[in-house]
């Protein structure tokens, strides 16, 4: 056969033991540290957020190494399209923004955005989810699940952020202008504690980006992704994603590849230093 297809025996005899190379042994070693994290983040972490961890560990790879990686290996961050509820045609009332879409802070509990998301379950139909972010750890500093759409849902997510932080006075809380948040009742609660309340303008989503990428998160890496079957089953795996997964585990780009309970820690270390 050697002679037929004019090549030498040892060429012949080679191709029985092959060897693999350093390269692919390294893309499978990669390729399997890949698929672990992706596993360990509920198949939630993308390309970004891997090759910063896989630095982290010691690996010297590329990000676009990553990204084929996972392309051959058919792995992908878990991106389901959210629902988005139809625009209420209420006249609304323009009040103070005083935010103006500044999102910068210094430290802790300086500026607190809050806003409200739709959660369906086959029992109880929808739900409804209050939550309070402070923007410089991006972490849930409060919320609150209900099945009623009332002012009491957001006054007790402001609650559980303030009883939780205890932020001095002066701090800014920004929302919409729903009707929880334009309510007698919630604005006695802001000035209780001492806040300042800022509103976003009337159709400027963007006025309140953070909070909005947050229920973003929230819908594309939990809720779209099961079938809630009543109110107390989703409450349960609510607090398990922002109290177990989000504000501890979750790595964030923006704050330094960390987790928001990681920096407001050592936040609170140095301040106590």
């Amino acid at each position: 056969m050697c002679e037929v297809l004019d090549i030498p025996r040892s060429t012949y005899y080679k191709s029985f033991h092959k060897t693999i190379s350093k390269r692919e042994k390294e893309n499978r070693r990669l390729t399997q540290r890949i698929i672990e994290i992706h596993n360990e983040s509920k198949q939630r972490y993308g390309a970004p957020k891997i090759h910063y961890l896989l630095n982290q560990e010691g690996f010297s790879v590329s990000i676009k190494r990553v990204q084929r990686l996972m392309r051959e290996a058919g792995i992908r961050s878990s991106v389901v399209k959210k629902y988005r509820p139809t625009p209420s045609k209420e006249q609304v009332v323009e009040r103070k923004n005083i935010l103006k879409r500044d999102f910068s802070t210094t430290t802790i509990n300086e500026k607190w955005v809050g806003d409200i998301t739709y959660i369906h379950t086959i029992k109880d139909g929808w739900c409804y989810l209050a939550t309070v972010m402070d923007l410089h750890t991006k972490k849930i500093v409060g919320y609150s699940f209900s099945r009623s759409l009332t002012a009491d849902l957001v006054i007790r997510a402001l609650e559980n952020a303030y009883y939780t932080q205890r932020p001095g006075k002066g701090l800014i809380f920004h929302s919409d202008l729903g009707t929880q948040y334009t309510s007698e009742a919630f604005a006695e609660t802001v000035k209780k504690f001492g806040m300042i309340h800022s509103f976003s303008y009337k159709g400027s989503p963007h006025d309140n980006a953070c909070i909005e990428s947050f229920h973003a998160i929230l819908k594309k890496e939990e809720v779209n992704h099961v079938r809630y079957y009543d109110y107390q089953t989703a409450k349960i795996a609510l607090f398990r994603f922002i109290e177990g997964w989000y504000n501890r585990k979750r790595i964030h780009g923006s704050i330094g590849y960390k987790t928001p309970q990681e920096l407001e820690d050592m936040i609170r270390a140095k301040q106590v230093a």
